[in-house]
């Protein structure tokens, strides 16, 4: 596809999306238009996938209600509905911290559950039914950044609306995939989901009719970007979490 007009070098590309750093000049387009150099990224979804307004609406809610995320600027103009412009952040993510020695498996673990429980204390942006709550749906190590300020998450874009077992089990079932695959990550992994497990408020949440383990793996084995192998681990993954619960 190319480089978009005002947008500079790719900076990288994941299952979705490619993310770019923002020039300081103006670009045919406008992404450029008083950004200044360095300080945003333009995100651009790849296939179709993502929906930036929607998701720039979500991070700018839970950001004023004082939730690590970056800043956006405003997607509903005439970008196409794939384009978010967001600001760049600096720092590794999670895993790379863990690699470097920045932090332990479980302290990685507490962090994702402190993150998860914050993000649940805040109020549902357009449900009135107070046992709904903001959620992620995609809340794991590769996906929070460790900045000077502090962990900042990132990729909303399956961010809805419902109860927070659906996120505390989405969490959980993406680590132990981790945890029981053939990778030396995989004692790691386990640590760490221990460490969540345990800052998981109630156990109940992740096994819950409406929002538990069951519902995770199904959205985890429905996921069009997850490949026959990781789908092939969602059984003895979950097995893993219910036996680390007992």
């Amino acid at each position: 596809m190319g480089i978009p007009a005002g947008a500079g070098r790719l900076l990288g590309s994941g299952r979705t999306a490619d993310v770019y750093a923002l020039d300081e000049h103006v670009g045919q387009d406008g992404l450029g238009d008083g950004l200044g150099g360095g300080a945003w990224v333009l995100r651009r979804y790849r296939d179709g996938y993502g929906d930036a307004p929607a998701e720039a609406a979500v991070m700018e809610y839970v950001r004023g209600h004082g939730y690590p995320v970056p800043r956006v600027r405003a997607a509903a103009d005439a970008r196409p509905r794939t384009d978010l412009v967001m600001e760049r952040l600096h720092g590794p993510t999670v895993v790379e911290a863990l690699a470097a020695g920045q932090l332990n498996a479980g302290e990685a673990g507490l962090a994702l559950a402190r993150l998860l429980h914050d993000l649940h204390a805040i109020p549902a942006r357009r449900s009135t039914d107070p046992a709904v709550r903001i959620l992620h749906l995609d809340l794991h190590p590769e996906n929070v950044l460790l900045t000077p300020t502090g962990p900042m998450v990132i990729d909303w874009a399956n961010t809805d609306e419902g109860p927070p077992g659906r996120d505390w089990s989405m969490s959980t079932v993406i680590v132990a995939q981790v945890a029981v695959d053939d990778d030396p990550r995989a004692p790691l992994a386990e640590e760490m989901l221990s460490a969540l497990l345990a800052g998981c408020p109630d156990p109940a949440l992740l096994t819950g009719p409406d929002g538990g383990l069951g519902w995770a793996t199904e959205q985890r084995a429905a996921n069009p970007t997850m490949s026959p192998h990781e789908v092939e681990l969602l059984g003895e993954a979950g097995q893993l979490i219910r036996r680390l619960l007992d």
